[in-house]
C-alpha cells in the first residue's frame, strides 16, 4: 500500500513539475516578445516623428530585436504549448524557425547599415514589421 502511495506521489510531482516548466517557457518567450514589442515601439515613435531620431535608441532597439529573434526558436520545446503560441508552431517548426531567423538576419542588416534619420528608421521598421507580421499571422493565436 505504501508503495502505491509513494509511486502516485512521485507521478503527481513529476506531472506538476512538467506543467511548471512549460509555464516557465511560456513566460520566458512572452517576455522576449514584449521586449521586441517595446523595441518596435521605440522605432515606431522615431519613424512617426513622435520622438527625435536618436542613434543609440535605434541601435539598442534593433540589437534587442536581433538578439531575441535568434533566441526565440529555443523557447518552444515540445510540450511547452500555451500562451499565444499556435499549435502550428510545433507542426511546422522548420518554417517557424526560418521566420525567426529572417527577423534576426534583417535586424543584423539594419545594424550593419544603422538608420541615420527618421526616414531610414521608418524604412527599417517596415522591413522588421513585415517579418513580425508574417510570423504572427501564421503562428500567433488571435485574442
Amino acid at each position: 500500500m505504501k508503495f502505491k502511495t509513494i509511486a502516485a506521489s512521485i507521478l503527481i510531482g513529476c506531472l506538476c513539475a512538467g506543467a511548471v516548466s512549460a509555464a516557465g517557457e511560456v513566460e520566458k518567450r512572452e517576455g522576449l516578445m514584449k521586449q521586441i514589442g517595446g523595441a518596435m515601439g521605440a522605432l515606431g515613435a522615431i519613424a512617426k516623428g513622435e520622438k527625435p531620431y536618436d542613434a543609440e535608441t535605434v541601435k539598442t532597439a534593433v540589437t534587442t530585436i536581433s538578439t531575441n529573434a535568434k533566441a526565440f526558436p529555443d523557447q518552444f520545446p515540445a510540450g511547452s504549448e500555451g500562451g499565444a503560441a499556435s499549435p502550428a508552431i510545433w507542426q511546422n517548426f522548420a518554417d517557424f524557425k526560418a521566420k525567426s531567423e529572417k527577423l534576426g538576419a534583417d535586424a543584423d542588416a539594419v545594424l550593419a547599415q544603422l538608420p541615420t534619420d527618421q526616414a531610414s528608421t521608418s524604412a527599417a521598421l517596415k522591413t522588421l514589421g513585415a517579418d513580425c507580421s508574417s510570423c504572427h499571422q501564421a503562428y500567433r493565436l488571435k485574442k
